[in-house]
C-alpha cells in the first residue's frame, strides 16, 4: 500500500495535511486502503470535499452514525473505532483500537511536533475569540498564521485545531477555555504555547467556581504548558493580575509581561479616543510610542489589543507592523458584526449582533458601545437580552446590577428573555420596559414586530440563551436585494464539536 507525498491534492489543488500512511504512524491504526486528506472535521454536516472525518462518541452523538453521510458528502476517509454497518466495504477508513479521540489527539501531538511555528495561547473570561481573531489578522501579515476556528477551544476543539495545524506555519495562535477547574492545564500542555496570553478573570462560570479567585486559579493553569523561558502576558489592570503573576512565577516562569494603564507596563495605554465604529489610541509598548487606530468600537477592544501588541512581540513578529494592521480588524459573527436592515416602507435600522456569548463584564463593555451609537431622529436605542449562564447563586444580583448600565447608555427599550433576565427586567423604569418572556424563540417575533426605522438594536445573551434566533427574526425583515443570508446561530442536534458550547 502507497501513499501520495505530502503535497497539494490533485483534485482540489489544496495542501494535503495528512495521508493513510501518516496518520497510521500517528495513530497506530490501520487503513482500509491509500487517501489523502485536506482538512479533519467532527461535524459530519460541516464536511468539506477532502476532509478526514473522525468519528468522535459525545455525551449526545456517536460520530460513527453519520460516518457513511460523511463519506457520501465527500470526506477523503473516516477514523473510526469499528466499522459501522452502512459504510460501503471499500470505503477509505482509518481504524484504531480504542477511543477516537485519543487518536485525534496523537494526530494533534503529532502535528504540533511537526511545526515549528512560535505559538501563542490565549485565555480570559471575556475576548478570548475577539483577541485569537485579531492575532490572528495582524500575524498574518507577517507571516504563514493558522489560528483555531470559531470557539474550538475544549477537549475536542483543541486536538482537533492541532491536527489542523500546518506544518509550514510561522505563527499559530491557540484558544483554551474552560469552565472547570483542571480543564486548561491539559490543553496547554497539548499545545506547548511559547506565549501565555490571558485577557482577564472575571465573574463568569460562579456557577463552578467559589470566587474570581478561584477562577483565576484555573485561569493559570494556561502556564502548565509554558516553556520556562515562556512569555506569560497579564493584564495588569485587572484585579487578579497579582494572583495571576505570582502563579506564572510558581511555574519557573521569569518573563512576565503586562499591559493596561499604570505606569511601569510594558504595554501602557496613553491616550485614547473612543469612536462610535472605531477607536483611535497611543500607547508605549517595550518603550516605544505607537499610535494607532482600532477598527472596532470599545476601550475593550483597545485594552485587549495592547495584549496582542505584547504577544506578537514576545512571538518575534514586529509590534509596529501590527499596530498598524489593527486598522483593517474585521468583527467576527456574533461578536458586534453589523447589518443595515432595510425594511418594507423603505426605512432602516441598525443591528449589532452580539449573540454569541455573555458575562457580566462583556455585557457591560457592549452596552458602553451601544451608549455611543449616534441614533437618528426618531431613532431608538434597544437592547434585546437574554440571560448570562453559569452564574450560580449570584445570577440574579449580576443580572439586576446591569440596570444601571443600560441606562447609562440611554438604552429607551429593553427587551428580555430567560428568568434572570426577568429580575432585570423588573428593575428597570416601566418606559424602558419593552416585552419580556420566557424564551428568545417567543421573544423573537415581538422585538422583529416592534423595530422602526431608525432604531439601533443590539441583540446579546449566552449561547445557551439561543438570542440568535432573536438577530435571524430581524434579518428576515431585510428587504434589500443583497440582504446577507445567515443561517441559525445554533442548532438544536448538535454533533459532538458543539455540544457543550464555548469555554470561557
Amino acid at each position: 500500500m502507497t501513499s501520495p507525498p505530502l503535497t497539494n491534492h490533485p483534485l482540489t489543488n489544496l495542501p494535503i495535511l495528512w495521508t493513510d500512511a501518516s496518520a497510521v504512524a500517528a495513530t497506530g491504526g490501520r487503513a482500509t486502503r491509500p487517501w489523502a486528506a485536506t482538512g479533519l472535521s467532527i461535524d459530519s454536516r460541516k464536511i468539506a470535499p477532502g476532509d478526514l472525518f473522525i468519528a468522535i462518541q459525545g455525551p449526545n452523538f456517536d460520530g460513527h452514525a453519520f460516518t457513511a453521510a460523511a463519506l457520501a458528502a465527500g470526506a477523503a476517509a473516516a477514523l473510526v473505532s469499528r466499522v459501522p454497518d452502512d459504510v460501503p466495504a471499500d470505503a477509505p477508513l482509518l481504524i484504531v483500537d480504542g477511543d477516537t479521540l485519543d487518536a485525534m489527539a496523537a494526530l494533534g501531538q503529532t502535528s504540533r511536533a511537526a511545526c515549528g511555528a512560535r505559538i501563542v495561547g490565549v485565555t480570559g473570561s471575556v475576548g478570548k475569540t475577539s483577541t485569537k481573531e485579531t492575532l490572528r489578522h495582524v500575524l498574518a501579515a507577517q507571516g504563514a498564521t493558522y489560528a483555531t476556528e470559531g470557539s474550538l477551544n475544549n477537549h475536542w476543539g483543541v486536538p482537533l485545531s492541532l491536527a489542523r495545524l500546518p506544518a509550514d506555519s510561522r505563527f499559530g495562535v491557540f484558544e483554551l477555555g474552560m469552565n472547570h477547574a483542571g480543564e486548561l492545564g491539559p490543553l496547554s500542555r497539548q499545545v506547548r504555547p511559547h506565549v501565555a496570553l490571558i485577557t482577564n478573570v472575571e465573574a463568569v462560570h460562579l456557577e463552578f467556581f467559589d470566587s474570581v479567585a478561584a477562577i483565576a486559579d484555573a485561569k493559570a493553569e494556561i502556564f502548565e504548558g509554558l516553556a520556562p523561558n515562556g512569555v506569560a502576558i497579564l493584564n495588569r489592570d485587572n484585579a487578579q493580575f497579582d494572583r495571576l503573576a505570582a502563579a506564572a512565577r510558581a511555574r519557573g516562569l521569569s518573563r512576565i509581561h503586562s499591559f493596561g494603564t499604570a505606569d511601569g507596563t510594558d504595554a501602557q495605554l496613553l491616550d485614547l479616543t473612543l469612536g462610535a465604529t472605531s477607536s483611535a489610541a497611543t500607547a508605549r509598548v517595550h518603550g516605544q510610542t505607537l499610535s494607532f487606530t482600532v477598527a472596532m468600537p470599545g476601550r475593550h477592544w483597545v485594552m485587549n489589543s495592547l495584549g496582542v501588541l505584547l504577544a506578537v512581540a514576545a512571538l518575534g513578529g514586529d509590534a509596529a507592523q501590527a499596530a498598524q494592521s489593527l486598522a483593517t480588524l474585521n468583527p467576527v459573527k456574533g461578536r458586534g458584526v453589523r447589518k443595515t436592515v432595510t425594511l418594507a416602507d423603505g426605512g432602516t435600522f441598525t443591528l449589532v449582533d452580539e449573540s454569541y456569548n455573555a458575562s457580566p463584564a462583556a455585557m457591560a463593555a457592549t452596552l458602553g458601545v451601544l451608549g455611543n451609537l449616534p441614533v437618528a431622529e426618531g431613532g431608538r436605542r434597544i437592547a434585546v437580552l437574554g440571560d448570562m449562564r453559569e452564574l450560580g447563586d449570584t445570577a440574579d444580583a449580576l443580572h439586576a446590577d446591569l440596570a444601571g448600565p443600560l441606562l447609562a447608555a440611554g438604552v429607551e427599550r429593553v427587551y428580555a428573555c430567560g428568568p434572570h433576565m426577568r429580575v432585570l427586567f423588573d428593575r428597570l423604569p416601566p418606559d424602558r420596559r419593552g416585552a419580556w418572556t420566557e424564551s428568545s424563540r417567543d421573544l423573537a417575533p415581538i422585538v422583529a414586530d416592534a423595530v422602526r426605522a431608525n432604531d439601533v438594536v443590539m441583540v446579546k445573551g449566552s449561547l445557551g440563551s439561543r438570542t440568535g434566533l432573536i438577530v435571524d427574526a430581524l434579518l428576515t425583515l431585510d428587504t434589500a436585494q443583497n440582504a446577507a443570508k445567515t443561517p441559525a446561530t445554533t442548532n438544536t442536534a448538535n454533533p459532538p464539536d458543539t455540544a457543550n458550547g464555548p469555554r470561557g
